[in-house]
């Protein structure tokens, strides 16, 4: 088996962000940036998230949404310990 991509360790969401720790980095993005099924989601089904066995993407089988992470960073901020 291979390498996993990304080692996605915390995945939280709240009413604006989603929020993901990949390969060691704080990252936040908002559910915006993510797509038009995640904007209009509730709490309830964004907060239900699987994570691939790969680390290649997120999903959500509560709306039947993916994203991969990859390119979900491109959109996300990163975070450092000052803005946790």
């Amino acid at each position: 088996m291979s390498e996993k991509l990304h080692q996605v360790d915390i995945v939280k969401a709240d009413d604006t962000y989603l929020y993901l720790n990949v390969d060691g980095q704080a990252y936040r993005v908002r559910w915006s940036d993510c797509s038009s099924k995640l904007t209009e989601a509730s709490q309830i089904e964004r907060q239900y998230i699987e994570v691939s066995p790969s680390g290649y993407g997120l999903h959500w089988p509560l709306i039947d949404e993916n994203l991969a992470i990859t390119p979900l960073l491109k959109q996300a901020e990163k975070l450092t310990a000052e803005s946790v």
